[in-house]
């Protein structure tokens, strides 16, 4: 077992979570990876999409951030995105994002 605390404000990273319910996978995915720059300009190191095993329309990003305060900034970057016709076209529902501090990454071996 590998335990691992990053460092960002306070000693850890942040994430910024995400959920959406969505009309297409495949057409919401195709929009996402455009922001693919804005995402690395914005400070996100790394991040994950996942989606409900059972309702292939509920999907999450969890974002990775150095500190909390770059996390902050996209999430208000993201609420901009969130307001235009072509996210708007794609999007069911979606819920605020969140910010969380992650207090520990561990990899089971």
């Amino acid at each position: 077992m590998v335990a691992v605390r990053a460092t960002g404000d306070g000693g850890h990273m942040t994430t910024l979570h995400v959920e959406n319910t969505i009309r297409d996978y495949e057409s919401w995915k195709s929009n996402f990876d455009k922001f693919d720059r804005a995402r690395r300009d914005r400070g996100v190191t790394r991040y994950r999409v996942t989606r409900a095993a059972d309702d292939p329309t509920k999907v999450m990003v969890d974002l990775e951030f150095d500190s909390t305060g770059r996390a902050e900034e996209f999430r208000e970057f993201l609420r901009g995105v969130m307001r235009t016709p072509q996210a708007l076209s794609e999007l069911v529902d979606h819920r605020p994002p969140m910010v969380f501090e992650v207090m520990e990454d561990t990899v089971l071996t």
